[in-house]
């Protein structure tokens, strides 16, 4: 099969087009002919070596974490799934690889695709679609009347936050550039602060949760917007000590990782909120939830551009750029 593989990390390589053998499924997985593949921050980051220390993959190494497709084959412990099955999954750390013809996929963490979208469309929604989901409803437990202020509404993530927070009933503010105003207030935002012409900060006050995607000093300022008793999810750092705890970390990276989030948990214990990071991590049974608010009419994806899989590269390059509105999707087959 084609694939495109890392050899070495650096911010100066690129993924090289490769001829590789068909994988082979394991028992409690299903092999997926790739139609579709998302492309997220997280892909470049591990091309760049950021990860390097807590997820320590071996080179050379298959990209890509979002994919939609069709059942080829199945484990013979699968039950949930047949071949002509067309899914769509985040796909497990350690088993990634959606840059490519075909991808095993474990069970647990696929789900079928919703109805009523293209496999393009579908293969946007599973990692941002499930890092909304567990920041929004499984760390933060947002409620019906609660206020939140979800960074980069424009974004990826932010996106479908907006729209999951508005379907649960919560108030939503949001930031964005001039240019995608109209964008994030058709998706529900009730609150949109333009970043170029002001500070959040001053405008913004007494919110129930903060989901943080930006740099350390957007986070630090963040605090200030919630009210006691708040909580903030961060989605770019710095990692915890539960975070650690849950990735099996050695002891040396649960150390580090102790280090790196000592000053914003502290803070945030005197002010009398709640800080934690999240990794967001492939689940089916939550994809299948996010697929009943998709076909209902609830959430819809936000796609920027549709690249060829030979531009699997300048897909990488366009999100590395932190411009998309949306997603952006590399068309397999």
């Amino acid at each position: 099969m084609k694939a495109f593989a890392l050899e070495r990390y650096g911010k100066q390589s690129t993924l090289k087009p490769v001829e590789m053998p068909t994988p082979e499924p394991r028992e409690d997985e299903v092999l997926v002919e790739v139609h579709a593949a998302g492309v997220n921050l997280l892909d470049s980051k591990i091309r760049d070596g950021e990860f390097k220390l807590i997820l320590p993959y071996r080179l050379p190494l298959v990209l890509g974490h979002d994919v939609a497709g069709v059942v080829v084959r199945v484990g013979s412990r699968v039950r949930l799934f047949k071949p002509g099955d067309e899914v769509y999954a985040r796909v497990d750390d350690f088993r990634i690889g959606t840059f490519a013809h075909f991808v095993p996929v474990k069970e647990s963490s696929l789900a079928l695709k919703p109805r009523n979208l293209t496999m393009e469309e579908a293969a946007s929604i599973p990692l941002v679609g499930l890092t909304a989901w567990q920041a929004l409803v499984e760390k933060a437990d947002l409620k019906r009347g609660q206020k939140v202020f979800i960074q980069a509404g424009s974004g990826g993530v932010g996106t479908i936050a907006i729209q999951l927070a508005k379907h649960i009933g919560a108030t939503v503010a949001t930031t964005t550039g001039t240019t995608n105003v109209a964008l994030v207030k058709s998706l529900g935002a009730d609150v949109v602060v333009d970043y170029r012409k002001q500070d959040f900060a001053g405008v913004l006050r007494d919110y129930d949760v903060v989901l943080n995607s930006q740099d350390g000093a957007t986070l630090q300022k963040s605090l200030g917007v919630l009210q006691r008793g708040g909580k903030v999810v961060s989605i770019s750092g710095p990692p915890d000590p539960d975070f650690a705890k849950g990735i099996g970390a050695p002891g040396f990276v649960r150390l580090i990782v102790r280090l790196l989030s000592s000053a914003i948990r502290r803070k945030s214990r005197r002010q009398g909120l709640g800080y934690s990071f999240l990794f967001m991590r492939a689940d089916g049974s939550q994809l299948r939830e996010i697929t009943r608010l998709i076909e209902a009419g609830a959430i819809r994806p936000v796609i920027d551009r549709v690249f060829p899989f030979e531009s699997t590269n300048d897909a990488l390059a366009y999100v590395k750029a932190g411009r998309a509105k949306g997603k952006v999707v590399i068309k397999v087959k």
